[in-house]
Formats: structure tokens, sequence, C-alpha cells
């Protein structure tokens, strides 16, 4: 049994009896988005953190790696698990509860004096993570009316720009007043578990617009025309972008702040605010792909993210001015995340019926990538140099040239409407 939004519901937070056909929830939009600002926010202060850490714990790249590592995974291992339960039986309240984990991570990485401490830390925040991106990608699902790729956009933007104010928080709160004031996020993360609350009411109290409906062999509610060895084959090709895309993007955050202190001799200060200006490039292209996917169709914003963005990438390398990379950083942060979007939609229109499993399977797999990613590269970079990891992973957008194997999907923006709609 699977829960599926016809398209004909409205999604309104006042009345959920008096529905109007194609009505954006804007404001539970804006709330998740808002909660996954929040989510990422503290995510990314753990490798705000990192050269705090590699001083006051004499920690080297294989173990900044590690760290990397054992918080991917556990944001990664449990998305799929959690998103495959939720499509059969829906958990409203699971946001606030991957919250609470997420603060307790926060709390004890404040205190964390030894590298395994801050092992478990980072294992904590990245389980509650695993609970949150599943059902919160499904709450902007049902939140869309119809629009999913500006709803994805929407939703992904909150979490990257949280992500771009993690260094300059960490500069602000952190570096200025010590490890200890990690603590202080916790507040924060009391305020995102209030706003938590509020969507997950919401997403109660429309649970009865979800009609279950019984998947015939084949998948009964497809309307694409593919065969399950088609969908099966375009899926691995989504995961194999998302490789592409996120084991880049996991040297540059990861590693991008010791690249620009290595080459061009700047301080750590100001090494993160260069750290920022990448991550909120990377939030404005993921704000531009979706609504661009659901006008034009989705494959060509995977094909203009892959094909655009090569160039940048390989020539980030081989400048010698600090202008320059910085420059070169926020085109590869636009053009490298405007296809998530529009992957994770065009996924879910591959399989309708299944999108907390899709969005737990593709987040999953992203973290986990940047995670082995992470602990790969920093073990490259003890035995070479981080310079000769940049080169590297330069070539990585290449591997996006599989997308030409994509099929096209029939209708416009790639969207499969609903058995219900006309």
């Amino acid at each position: 049994m699977e829960y599926i939004l016809p398209d004909t519901h409205s999604l309104s937070m006042s009345k959920p009896t008096e529905q109007s056909p194609g009505t954006t929830a804007f404001v539970i939009l804006g709330a998740i988005s808002l909660s996954h600002a929040f989510n990422d926010t503290f995510q990314s202060l753990i490798p705000a953190l990192y050269p705090l850490l590699e001083e006051s714990l004499r920690l080297n790249f294989t173990q900044i790696g590690l760290i990397t590592f054992t918080f991917q995974m556990f944001s990664s291992v449990f998305q799929p698990l959690v998103g495959w339960f939720t499509d059969k039986r829906p958990q409203p309240y699971s946001l606030p509860v991957g919250m609470t984990s997420t603060m307790i991570g926060l709390f004890l990485l404040s205190r964390a004096d030894h590298f395994y401490l801050v092992l478990i830390s980072v294992a904590i925040i990245g389980f509650g993570s695993s609970i949150f991106h599943p059902e919160a990608s499904r709450l902007a699902f049902m939140a869309s009316g119809g629009r999913y790729g500006l709803a994805q956009s929407v939703f992904q933007v909150g979490g990257n720009f949280g992500s771009s104010l993690g260094p300059l928080l960490a500069l602000v709160i952190i570096y200025f007043g010590g490890q200890h004031n990690v603590a202080w996020f916790c507040l924060a993360a009391l305020v995102a578990i209030i706003v938590m609350s509020f969507t997950s009411r919401w997403y109660k109290k429309n649970l009865p617009f979800l009609v279950r409906r019984k998947k015939g062999k084949g998948g009964s509610l497809r309307t694409h025309g593919l065969s399950d060895r088609r969908v099966a084959i375009s899926v691995a090709i989504l995961l194999v972008l998302i490789f592409s895309k996120y084991a880049y993007w996991t040297s540059m955050v990861s590693y991008y702040q010791f690249y620009l202190i290595g080459k061009f001799g700047i301080s750590k200060h100001s090494a993160l605010c260069f750290l920022f200006i990448y991550q909120f490039s990377v939030a404005a292209g993921t704000l531009i792909g979706g609504p661009i996917g659901d006008r034009i169709g989705r494959k060509y914003v995977i094909w203009f993210s892959i094909l655009g963005v090569a160039p940048f990438t390989l020539l980030l390398p081989h400048v010698n001015s600090l202008a320059a990379t910085v420059v070169l950083s926020v085109f590869v942060g636009v053009i490298l995340a405007s296809a998530f979007s529009a992957i994770l939609v065009y996924a879910q229109e591959l399989m309708p019926g299944r999108v907390g499993m899709i969005a737990g399977l593709f987040f999953g797999f992203a973290f986990g990538v940047a995670g082995i990613a992470s602990a790969v590269l920093g073990r490259l970079a003890d035995h070479y140099s981080l310079f000769f990891v940049f080169n590297l992973c330069a070539f990585l957008p290449l591997v996006g040239g599989v997308t030409v194997f994509l099929p096209n999907l029939r209708n416009k923006g790639g969207s499969v409407q609903s058995p219900n709609s006309r």
C-alpha cells in the first residue's frame, strides 16, 4: 500500500477540507526550508571546525577525513531505510525527534576533548540528519501543489543557505570563543524543534488527503511508459551523477580552507569567509535549478550542470590568483548545485509512490559518497598533497557524460501526471 498525493488536492493549512486544485502551500515550504537551514547549519559547523580541531587535538588529514566519513555514513546509511519505512507508515513527528538527536550531538561536540569523542558526537548529529531528510522531502512534495521542482528547490535552498552560514557562525561564535561555544547552537536547535513541530502538525492534519493505491505489476501509476529495467538503469545513472557531484563537493567543503591557506598563505578566518562564499553560491545554484527544470525539462538542467561546470573545475587548480580562485569557486558552486533538485525530482517521477524512499536513497547516497570521498581524499592529501587532490577532483564532473543515456520523460518539464489529473 502506497501513499500518493493527487495533484487535484489542495494543501491549505487553515481549511484542509476545502481544497483548491494545484495550490502550493508556500507557508509550509518556507517552514521546512527554514528547518533545513537549521539542520544544515549545524552540519556545516563540523567541517568549519576542522582547522580549530586540527590545532587543538593535533589531527592529521586522515583523521579529519574520518570525522567527515563518520558523520556522512551515519547520515547516509539510515536514510533509505527511514524513507522506505515512512512511505508505508508516515511519521509526521519524526522531524522534531531527528532535531533532538542533532541537539544532543552538538552539546557533546562542544565538550569533546578527544578524537573519538568527536567521532561519537558527529555520529549522533548524522543520525538526526538521516531522520530529517526523507520526511522533510516528502513534506515538500505534499506542499508542492504539483510544482515539484520549485518545492524541492525551496526546500533544498534552505539547507544550502544553512551550509553557507555555518562557516561564518563558526568564525563569530566559535573561533572567537572556543569550542565550548558550540553549545550555544543547542538554543537554535530548540527553535528548530518548535518550527518542525508546526510543520509536523500540518503534515498530520493533511494525511487524509493522501490516498492509498495498490500498485500493479510494473507500477500502474507510471505514465512515462518505461519498463522496470529501464527505470532501474535510469536510477543507476542518476546515482552516478550524484557520485561525481558529491565527490567533488566534499573536496571543497572539507579541504578548500586548507587549500587556500596552503597556496595563498591566508589566515584561517579569511579561509572561513571564502568557504562561506562558495557555500552561498551553492545555495544560489540550488534555488535556480528547480524552477528552470519545471519549465524547460529536468534533463536539460542536468546536462547544463555537467557540461557547464567542467571547464571551471579543470581551471581552478591552475590559477595563481586568490581573487580568480574565489571567482571560479562561485561559478563551480552555482553550476554544480543547479542539478540536484532536477535529479531528485526526475528520480521521484521515475518511481511515483516512492517519494520517501527515493529521497532517502539519494540524500543517503550523496552523504555516503561525501563521507567515503572525504576519507580517501584526506589519505591522498597526507601521502601526496592537497594540490594533487584538487587536480584529481577537477576531472570528476566529466563522469557526468552518462547523462546521455537518460530517457526523455513524456510530460513537459519531465513531470509525471497524477492518475486523477486531466
